[in-house]
């Protein structure tokens, strides 16, 4: 089996910024590859309105404080910004980073989210079409700002949907997640394949990553199998993070 890249989603709910920032210097010297958090203003499992952090700073922190892995959001919620300051701040958090930042957009999905922050929820076709519009601003945005992005800057878009985001993938990604089993991850891999024929792109240019939990760590041959070239690990915490199923991951990557 191909060597894989390792990442981590650390949540930034219910914990702390010390126990926060704890976990990606750990993870950073671990040796992990990528280092992501999520965009979302409330919790999304425990205790609804328990402790919770605002990913974008959040992420800024984490590209300070670390040398060595990418960082980036898992995944930004499109309409959460105005797309070009969201361009600006990417390019911006790249240069904090030292040239290792994703820009990981979605096309949001959490209702709490918008109703408590005043956006409009619309419908997922309306959201969809958001998203689209958005990687068009972003793109050309990207290509005007100065200074430029000192990296790569790759754009990471999550989502499975077959019939849009996949061909927004295959149109403006450098890099796609999305979830399991394996058996659909395979399925919507293939669809990306036949996407990126559609629109003239070639498939191997797109970075395929995969969110899963921990239970999931002594089945990653399964991914990889299926098409995945980068494993991020979801993880939470009540406090301090564990990170015994981050050095079980690294085990398999590096085995």
């Amino acid at each position: 089996m191909a060597r894989f890249q390792v990442g981590i989603q650390l949540q930034p709910q219910h914990t702390t910024m010390t126990d926060l920032r704890e976990a990606w210097r750990a993870a950073d010297a671990m040796g992990v590859d990528s280092i992501w958090t999520w965009d979302h203003f409330y919790p999304l499992y425990g205790e609804p309105d328990g402790a919770h952090f605002e990913g974008w700073v959040t992420l800024s922190a984490m590209a300070a404080d670390t040398t060595s892995a990418k960082v980036g959001m898992l995944v930004t919620g499109n309409t959460y910004r105005n797309p070009d300051l969201l361009a600006d701040m990417a390019r911006t958090l790249d240069h904090v980073s030292g040239g290792r930042a994703y820009l990981g957009l979605g096309a949001g999905w959490f209702e709490r989210d918008y109703a408590e922050y005043g956006y409009e929820f619309g419908t997922a076709g309306s959201r969809l079409r958001e998203l689209e519009a958005s990687l068009e601003r972003i793109t050309a945005r990207i290509s005007r700002l100065q200074p430029p992005p000192l990296g790569r800057l790759p754009v990471l878009v999550g989502g499975g949907g077959e019939k849009v985001t996949l061909r927004l993938v295959a149109r403006y990604a450098d890099a796609w997640n999305t979830f399991g089993p394996p058996e659909s991850y395979a399925h919507k891999s293939g669809v990306l394949d036949r996407w990126c024929a559609e629109v003239g792109r070639d498939p191997s240019e797109i970075e395929r990553t995969v969110a899963i939990s921990g239970p999931e760590i002594d089945g990653v041959d399964a991914y990889l199998e299926a098409g995945a070239t980068h494993v991020i690990l979801m993880q939470g915490a009540e406090g301090p993070f564990d990170l015994a199923d981050l050095q079980r991951l690294l085990d398999r990557r590096d085995a």
